[in-house]
């Protein structure tokens, strides 16, 4: 087990933008409070939920858990090594989330990946930059075997980041996770860490936009 935290991961992408993926910290706590609230509705269809939580929760009580208390237990499951949570930072700018749960050690050495960004951070590919760059991290960095994405086949965004990089798909999950309020089907795609060249999937992104540019010149 080779695993790292905290631990910051960064790219240049051809913007000229550069995309951290960083835990998040104290001085957070406003902005990323302020993202989430502005995206409430964008990201509420894809968000996991807790069966019968929304009928026993009080009409007073907060929305979600309070940001200190997320800080810590994630802090405590990253030093752990079963959660590797990072915000997507863009130019000092936080944009997003990106990260690894669900992390099996011993003969699994397998772990899922998850990813959300603001409404108005989307179509500038950082999605797909976030991802690769995790999931590079956690199968040459961290030595695991497996990871996963499962995503809603509903989510036609989220299925165009995995389409980009190629992930190959496994089938569909039926009732895999309890998402806006109830048990929701998942198409399953996954990297093995065989399936990764030299350079894993970021160096695939690089490739591809070179060959896009290539076309480019060409026309």
């Amino acid at each position: 087990m080779t695993w790292r935290w905290p631990v910051t991961l960064s790219q240049e992408l051809s913007s000229g933008e550069r995309l951290t993926l960083r835990p998040l910290v104290r001085a957070d706590r406003a902005e990323f409070e302020a993202v989430l609230d502005a995206n409430a509705g964008w990201l509420r269809p894809w968000e996991s939920t807790i069966p019968g939580a929304a009928a026993r929760r009080s009409p007073t009580a907060p929305a979600r858990v309070p940001f200190h208390r997320m800080r810590r237990s994630a802090d405590r499951a990253a030093r752990a090594g079963l959660h590797l949570p990072l915000v997507i930072d863009v130019d000092a700018r936080i944009v997003g989330q990106v990260q690894l749960f669900d992390v099996l050690w011993g003969a699994r050495r397998t772990g899922w990946a998850g990813y959300w960004l603001a409404r108005e951070a989307t179509g500038h590919g950082y999605a797909t930059w976030a991802l690769a760059t995790l999931v590079d991290h956690a199968l040459l960095d961290v030595r695991l075997h497996r990871v996963e994405v499962a995503i809603r086949p509903e989510n036609t965004a989220s299925l165009a980041v995995v389409g980009r990089l190629g992930l190959r798909e496994e089938g569909v999950q039926r009732g895999l996770m309890h998402v806006d309020g109830g048990w929701r089907d998942h198409r399953s795609f996954v990297v093995l860490a065989e399936d990764l060249g030299p350079g894993g999937l970021v160096a695939r992104l690089v490739q591809r936009e070179q060959d896009r540019r290539g076309e480019g010149e060409q026309d």
